[in-house]
């Protein structure tokens, strides 16, 4: 069944077709991440909208992780 862009609800909201660039950009909006991000996402877990909001909530949790881990120099200590 062909993509509608006049539906805006049910069926046609649970997938993210990354080849209709109104999607791609509705969808960065919607979950805050650029359409490389959501790309990436698709590319990784399916088009399933469910799918792709767990695996971009996941790599958010790493990326911010590891920026606390990064640059602070917390745990690093000089022997002077």
């Amino acid at each position: 069944m062909p993509d509608n862009p006049k539906l805006r609800g049910g069926s046609d909201r649970q997938r993210i077709n990354i080849e209709q660039d109104y999607e791609v950009q509705e969808w960065s909006q919607s979950l805050g991440v650029s359409s490389e991000q959501l790309k990436e996402a698709v590319q990784a877990v399916g088009d399933r909208a469910d799918k792709v909001r767990d695996y971009l909530k996941k790599r958010e949790g790493q990326s911010s992780g590891a920026n606390e881990r990064g640059g602070s120099g917390g745990e690093h200590k000089s022997s002077r």
